[in-house]
């Protein structure tokens, strides 16, 4: 990228108008500042999302989500009052439908809240997709604990959110049953299946590194997960434990309350002594989302002794897909909040989500634009997680068909497929033929 096609400025974050929107006209700063205030009032459809912004919005953009939600979403709808209230940050009231192609285009909607327009006629999945597109439950060394890295494992503690993205990789296991998915379930309660994962972790000391998630970590009770993370710090093995919330952009809240802060000194200093490194992973993919609110929570859990914040986001198109937008984000999670720009993952093949995925040649394209930019500790590297592999950085694949979108990695030759509709003609007839559906692994379990 020409260094004249971006202009670094720094910004402060700014924490947009709640109160400009109908339904939270009357909301104070104290009641929007209470986790339980924002779980009380997220939006769950789109009658409450006509209750909250009205006629600002046309009718189509309430029959558009209706639709999507009937037909096509994987995720149910919940969107904390924080994460809607950056949607369209800057924008005024004005006559009926005025911010309706705003509200449309806006990054953080067309992640959080997608509509049936935004999906593809042809191609909407592709032939490929899977509802566990990492294969993780077939890892699972025991009920809810992913064993796929030699000395790495991922525990899910719970399969709910503050807030649902529609691109989910875990859409198979997280949130409730939608039209399209009758979504899987433990079978196990959550003392039983979490003491069957501490044994499993203490009995293989191979294990070092810990990664704590779900859904939402925030979605524990807290006594619950401290005395967990408590078991995995005091490990003789374990090095390393990451919590995994995306509630830090989507309920900052939950991290200020006091119970949650005095917990994670607690946690931080149980660290200290035991030699191990305790951090929190999060998920953000638009500048727009760091507010001062997602800020002063971040450089909270770096007061508590956490060791880092770390963003892995997601490349998705219309979200963060030029390289001016991929580094108003890094700039932004760096500077005020303090967050380590970490990963970006090429989107994972779950159905209905080819309108957000972008090819392998773009992501390349995107690593290089924006190499020199940032300090090297918070250039991020874009990474494409391969089913049945595992993270590769995106300039690692073996070989690289561009007509027909396949790229193979590693050893075994593992596949990744570029969106179907973004190939050219030959490429795309080659996916409608009887060699493509034979050669292909095909969508065994897709809605």
């Amino acid at each position: 990228m020409d260094d004249k096609t971006y202009d670094y400025q720094a910004r402060e974050p700014v924490e947009p108008d709640w109160t400009r929107f109908r339904g939270w006209r009357d909301v104070s700063v104290r009641e929007w500042r209470d986790a339980r205030w924002q779980r009380r009032h997220a939006v769950r459809s789109a009658r409450r999302l006509r209750d909250v912004v009205g006629d600002w919005l046309a009718d189509s953009v309430y029959e558009d989500l209706l639709k999507d939600q009937e037909r096509y979403a994987t995720m149910p709808v919940l969107l904390t009052p924080q994460l809607l209230n950056t949607m369209v940050p800057s924008a005024v009231p004005g006559r009926p439908g005025s911010l309706t192609d705003a509200f449309r285009a806006d990054p953080v909607r067309r992640y959080m809240l997608p509509l049936a327009s935004d999906r593809l006629r042809e191609w909407s999945s592709h032939p490929t997709a899977r509802r566990d597109p990492l294969y993780e439950q077939e890892m699972w060394a025991t009920e809810g604990l992913t064993h796929r890295y030699p000395t790495k494992v991922l525990a899910e503690l719970t399969t709910t959110c503050p807030q649902y993205c529609g691109h989910c990789t875990r859409m198979d296991l997280v949130g409730p049953s939608v039209p399209q998915v009758v979504k899987a379930r433990f079978s196990t309660h959550a003392p039983e299946r979490l003491s069957a994962i501490l044994k499993y972790i203490q009995a293989n000391p191979q294990i070092r590194d810990v990664v704590v998630s779900g859904g939402d970590v925030a979605n524990v009770p807290w006594r619950q997960l401290e005395e967990f993370v408590a078991g995995l710090i005091t490990t003789a093995q374990i090095r390393d434990v990451r919590l995994a919330a995306k509630s830090l952009v989507g309920l900052p809240q939950h991290w200020l309350s006091p119970e949650v802060r005095r917990g994670l000194e607690r946690l931080a200093g149980l660290a200290r002594r035991n030699g191990c490194s305790l951090a929190l992973h999060t998920h953000i993919n638009a500048a727009q989302s760091v507010t001062p609110l997602v800020a002063e929570a971040s450089r909270a859990l770096l007061e508590a002794g956490l060791r880092d914040v770390r963003n892995q986001g997601v490349l998705m198109r219309g979200v963060n897909d030029t390289p001016a937008a991929l580094l108003d984000l890094c700039f932004a999670l760096a500077d005020s909040p303090g967050i380590t720009p970490y990963y970006f993952y090429m989107c994972d093949i779950v159905p209905h989500s080819e309108h957000w995925r972008l090819t392998l040649a773009e992501a390349r394209a995107l690593q290089e634009d924006i190499m020199g930019w940032l300090p090297g500790f918070a250039t991020p590297r874009l990474v494409c997680d391969v089913p049945r592999l595992g993270k590769r950085w995106v300039h690692q694949a073996v070989s690289y068909d561009r007509e027909r979108g396949v790229s193979t990695w590693g050893e075994a030759g593992l596949p990744y497929y570029d969106p179907i509709h973004l190939l050219p003609p030959a490429g795309r007839a080659w996916w409608k033929s009887e060699e493509a559906l034979t050669s292909s692994p095909p969508c065994q379990d897709g809605p």
